[in-house]
């Protein structure tokens, strides 16, 4: 088996854990744990969410890709996609549009994208209240740059990733199905 990552993409709130749970949960596919100097949020662990770093200490890190988002930075280090594929052969991660694009040229084929968007931005800031972000934190995010920049696929992506409309969690489980099935995997 060909090792494989399946990258979820896309703006905030637009369901990038949902369905990184998703192919974890149903496919069996180990996360690939991506550090960042963000504070958790209630409920998530250090070592299981994230790594929770300072910014000392996220410098100490080998990535693969690394990005400041929001004025916090987060990256994947080649030592957590070495483990994730340690464990099966297709592994998946949350990355934003900018270290897709980089999973995409570094990675080639082992990089599967899956870009997920949704029509209203309203909802995407509905989505980030209730999952618990900090309603200061959200203005702030929805005025960022970044977040105006992962509404839409990035131009190196476009006919190397597969692009979901995300307004119906049944509806877009199927096509990470469908997507899943073009790729050999251990059940």
């Amino acid at each position: 088996m060909e090792n494989r990552v399946f990258v979820i993409t896309g703006a905030a709130g637009s369901g990038k854990t949902t369905i990184r749970n998703y192919l974890h949960d149903k496919y069996g596919m180990p996360r690939v744990i991506t550090h960042t100097t963000r504070p958790p949020r209630e409920n998530e662990k250090n070592g299981v969410d994230y790594y929770f770093e300072t910014k000392d200490s996220f410098s100490h890190n080998h990535y693969l890709e690394s990005v400041l988002y929001a004025g916090n930075y987060y990256g994947s280090s080649y030592e957590g996609l070495e483990n994730a594929w340690q464990k099966k052969s297709c592994a998946c991660i949350v990355l934003d549009g900018a270290g897709a694009v980089t999973y995409k040229r570094k990675l080639g084929e082992k990089a599967v994208i899956i870009f997920l968007k949704v029509g209203d931005t309203e909802i995407l800031k509905k989505r980030m209240e209730i999952r618990g972000d900090d309603t200061t934190m959200v203005a702030k995010r929805v005025k960022s740059e970044e977040y105006a920049r992962d509404l839409e696929m990035p131009t190196q992506l476009k006919g190397k990733a597969f692009e979901i409309l995300n307004t119906d969690l049944k509806r877009t489980k199927a096509q990470v199905d469908k997507i899943v099935a073009k790729y050999p995997h251990e059940g």
